[in-house]
């Protein structure tokens, strides 16, 4: 499997996370990336010879649930804060310092959940640099460090816990209480900026311009004159992909995209339209329709699951085929990025909170040499800035996340064409008043409204009710509209979307939407509930 190695030269400065089970563990990487400095996570349970290997400028170690002074809880040895490598301990992390070189951790009278208000008690602390002396930071910890270890001295306070942050800056180490990583701490990146630059000494040198010309450069390499095939789904990481390999290859790629009848209104037609041989891109392109073999598989499968698995299965099928079709291809192509590495259980500590089928290995059903996955080690937002540097279109790039079984999980029940109708027109719509009332609200105030959700679509019930149109009774489908904000999609809270936005909304799809005639707006946070339907 080739992810690239560049860490001869954009990834010469590297800070690595240790894990400890935390749920930020990469929010805490997307932060140092920020900083322009090539992050990695790793279990806590990683050899300190490797991490010694690795010559990292800086160790950052994350938070976590368990209490470190009990006996089998995640721990560290001595050794890795004796390296001369700058470590910075977050929330667990902190209390794990603190306790392995001597200090003392117990669990608190108060217990600190959410936004609390730190007192910045050293001023000229190289991670405090220009932090207000009373600064918003969210907390999350029932433990705290009762006693700091010997040669700190304790940098910032609050009103309950005496040790917010304490540092030994002859060792260039930092414990920090609170998750400078979420945007709740409003000066967060400023800190984790700070260490990265003030305490690690990091230049800044990963950046998207260097990181596209760099993978082009290794692709060319790597492939020769061999041929290389990518699905090709439209959404934006497979986009990315086929953007970097067309312009390292050109026509040694060939891309196939498999329109399965379950995409958003006119979405085939705008991929073939960058990608296909009217586009920009030089590659081979092989759109197949097929909606109708989708359509006659799912039929009377209403159980979400078994859609998925169908769904799933049946892009295998078509793929085989059409790389059968296509003779001897060398190298298989997939839009793997970091998230879904860290989140198959490959990279940190924390349990595996989904499996990818683009992880892990060649699939067993075409004979390819070897995978090639140039977005592995790309966070989202960084896949972003690669497209626009591609110069892959801005609405594309921005295209909002769309599951791998498209709108066969957002009908409820069975999958009809006529169902797919539906929800694809009162979807255009919503999305349609959505990004107007935005547009308008940012040319009259200049800037993005409070309320713009991160994500928002319309799917279709499976209920049907009586409702009057004209002088005729009707007994068609309820649509449900969904919009939520979120910063990781890990948790989410419905968007206060305007009232008279969503009443235009509601108007334009029963009169516009032949079969419809309700629409409901979804207020379910996650959790309980999920962003997606079923």
């Amino acid at each position: 499997m080739i992810g690239f190695d560049r860490r001869k030269d954009l990834k010469k400065e590297l800070v690595i996370v240790l894990d400890f089970g935390g749920q930020y563990n990469q929010l805490v990487a997307r932060r140092v990336r920020e900083c322009n400095v090539y992050c990695e996570i790793y279990s806590y349970k990683t050899d300190i010879e490797k991490i010694k290997e690795m010559n990292p400028k800086g160790i950052i170690l994350t938070g976590g649930p368990n209490s470190c002074y009990e006996p089998d809880s995640p721990t560290y040895s001595e050794e890795l804060f004796k390296l001369g490598i700058p470590v910075l301990g977050l929330c667990y992390g902190a209390q794990l310092m603190s306790h392995v070189l001597g200090g003392k951790v117990e669990r608190a009278d108060v217990r600190e959940y959410g936004k609390t208000e730190v007192i910045i008690d050293k001023k000229d602390s190289k991670v405090f640099e220009g932090v207000s002396e009373i600064t918003t930071c969210w907390m999350s910890h029932f433990d705290y460090i009762s006693k700091i270890a010997p040669g700190f001295e304790i940098t910032a306070h609050t009103a309950d816990c005496p040790v917010a942050a304490a540092e030994n800056t002859a060792e260039k180490l930092y414990a920090i209480q609170f998750h400078p990583e979420v945007l709740h701490t409003v000066e967060g990146t400023k800190m984790i900026n700070n260490f990265v630059k003030n305490v690690c000494e990091c230049a800044g040198d990963w950046k998207m311009d260097a990181f596209v010309e760099n993978t082009i450069a290794e692709i060319r390499e790597k492939v020769g004159d061999g041929r290389v095939l990518l699905a090709l789904s439209g959404g934006v990481d497979s986009s990315v992909a086929a953007g970097l390999l067309s312009k390292a290859i050109g026509k040694q790629l060939t891309c196939v995209f498999v329109d399965h009848g379950l995409l958003r209104k006119n979405e085939g037609d705008e991929v073939e339209a960058i990608f296909g041989p009217e586009g920009q891109f030089d590659l081979n392109f092989i759109r197949v329709n097929a909606q109708e073999r989708y359509y006659n598989k799912l039929a009377g499968v209403t159980d979400p699951e078994a859609k998925r698995k169908i769904i799933g299965e049946e892009f295998i099928r078509i793929f085989e085929e059409e790389a059968k079709k296509i003779g001897t291809v060398e190298f298989l192509a997939q839009g793997t990025i970091y998230p879904d590495v860290v989140e198959s259980g490959l990279g940190g500590e924390s349990a595996v909170i989904k499996s990818h089928h683009n992880v892990g290995g060649l699939p067993d059903f075409v004979d390819f040499k070897e995978i090639i996955e140039p977005l592995r080690d790309l966070f989202k937002d960084e896949v972003r800035k690669a497209g626009l540097e591609l110069g892959i279109p801005e609405k594309l790039v921005f295209r909002q996340p769309f599951p791998g079984p498209g709108l066969g999980i957002r009908i409820i029940g069975e999958v009809t064409a006529e169902k797919v109708r539906i929800v694809q027109d009162a979807d255009f719509i919503y999305r349609e008043e959505i990004d107007k009332a935005a547009e308008a609200y940012k040319a009259e105030t200049g800037k993005e409204p409070s309320w713009m959700p991160n994500q928002y679509f319309a799917a279709l019930t499976n209920m049907r009710s009586v409702g009057v149109m004209g002088d005729f009774r009707t007994y068609d489908y309820a649509v449900a509209l969904r919009a939520v904000k979120t910063i990781d999609f890990m948790t989410a809270e419905a968007s206060e979307v305007p009232y008279e936005v969503l009443n235009r909304v509601m108007n334009r799809i029963i009169n516009e939407v032949k079969g419809v005639n309700r629409v409901f707006y979804d207020l379910t946070s996650k959790p309980p509930g999920t962003i997606e339907f079923e």
